[in-house]
């Protein structure tokens, strides 16, 4: 059933979303990538991280998070002006391919022993080309939802793929386990994150061409200037709605925070902290951080659509970048193991309200027609940031990951962007 054929005006919640075939099809399209994903991104930080026949300092580990995250801030508005102009049905098929191919190219470098710009470049591509695949859903969803059930649907099928995505990150410790540490094994691993992308593209043959929009395209006849558009007509349409800008400084903050606690979190992971009792450092403890992180993804989709209408989207927004920066400063200036898995508890959860939030302010506020392109600026933007947070961290964190400084920082940022989020709200379009 798409969103043109609906007669229904009351908001649905997940159940009855669930009966809608169009609506189950892109949430299971989602799973499969998102399974896939996990599973790359875990063998992938098996294989550089935690490899014996391989080593990691901070600036390693920068490399590896500007690997995983800036190829999309690279041709991200690009990409936008292309979902809102080909056929989102084809673009996931076709991206989805194309990321198992990339995949497979990685896990073969992993196995010969390259690394470097090598197994970065092929990184690069598979990422990239996820992202784009994660822009498409989002665009997409309004086509196979109601307007009124935007949210509760964005809330249930983003933070079920997030989980997904940790249960492929635990696969991929279960494989490594199996096929082992080395390189050969690291490769096995990183090799069966292409088993999610076949199974996305073939379920997302599924739809009726056109399906998933765009309806119309609000593009020049010349393909190469609209592509070239992409970035400003995106900036434009996001400048446009305050909700969207708002929520864009929020997120900055966040990521920027995020980034900042995830390198420390690695660093700690991998030189400081030792097993404790039924707490675990090394790679099986970035497996529990992932665990309890989704957790707290699977709370905050449970929770936020409900949040949103009993407080409003500013004090669900302000409440939970509150919530990241006490969790910042009061779990993570410890350094404490059990402290830490807390702490990714409730950092990923309020992070995950606050990204529904803008999620859903973007569905709402902004036209089908552009819908692409500002979702394809929002990823551009905060992996810049996020990159940018964990590359000036690694340049003054110690090996092992202790520094207070950068966790006062981190809270910091949190506090100024909930500020910067309440003066963006007030702004007045003319």
């Amino acid at each position: 059933m798409t969103i043109s054929a609906q007669t229904a005006t009351e908001r649905r919640g997940p159940r009855e979303l669930l009966k809608d075939p169009d609506f189950r099809r892109l949430l299971f399209t989602r799973f499969a990538a998102s399974w896939g994903d996990g599973v790359f991104r875990a063998g992938l930080a098996g294989a550089v991280l935690f490899n014996p026949e391989r080593g990691a300092d901070p600036l390693a580990i920068a490399g590896g998070f500007a690997a995983l995250l800036l190829p999309y801030s690279l041709v991200g508005p690009f990409a936008g002006a292309l979902l809102d102009r080909w056929d989102r049905r084809r673009v996931l098929i076709v991206a989805n391919l194309l990321r198992g191919l990339a995949i497979a190219c990685a896990a073969t470098a992993v196995g010969f022993g390259f690394g470097g710009v090598g197994l970065f470049s092929l990184a690069l591509a598979a990422e990239g080309i996820s992202r784009f695949i994660g822009s498409g859903l989002s665009a997409s969803l309004p086509h196979v939802v109601e307007e009124e059930s935007v949210v509760t649907a964005n809330a249930f099928a983003t933070t079920l793929g997030s989980v997904v995505a940790v249960i492929g990150g635990g696969c991929a410790i279960g494989l490594r386990a199996l096929f082992g540490s080395n390189d050969i094994g690291s490769a096995e691993t990183t090799a069966f994150a292409v088993l999610g992308t076949l199974v996305s593209a073939f379920i997302a043959r599924g739809f009726a061409k056109g399906v998933l929009g765009p309806t119309v395209v609000d593009e020049p006849p010349n393909p190469v200037l609209a592509v070239a558009r992409g970035l400003a007509d995106g900036a434009k349409h996001a400048w446009r709605a305050p909700s969207v800008t708002a929520g864009f400084v929020a997120l900055f903050a966040h990521r920027a925070s995020f980034g900042v606690s995830l390198l420390v979190t690695v660093l700690l992971m991998r030189n400081y902290f030792t097993d404790h009792g039924i707490f675990r450092a090394g790679l099986p403890g970035l497996g529990q951080i992932a665990a309890l992180a989704g957790a707290g993804l699977l709370l905050a989709g449970l929770l936020t659509a409900r949040l949103i209408r009993r407080f409003g989207r500013l004090r669900a927004v302000l409440g939970s970048l509150l919530i990241a920066a006490i969790a910042q400063s009061a779990l993570g200036l410890p350094m404490l193991l059990p402290l830490a898995l807390l702490a990714s508890f409730l950092i990923s959860g309020a992070g995950q309200v606050l990204k529904l939030c803008v999620d859903s302010s973007i569905q709402l506020d902004v036209a089908d027609e552009a819908r692409g392109r500002v979702f394809a600026l929002y990823d551009t933007l905060f992996n810049i940031t996020q990159v940018a947070a964990v590359s000036l961290g690694a340049l003054v964190v110690p090996d092992d990951g202790r520094s207070p400084a950068l966790l006062i920082a981190a809270t910091a940022c949190y506090l100024v962007g909930g500020a910067g989020y309440v003066l963006a709200r007030r702004r007045t379009i003319r």
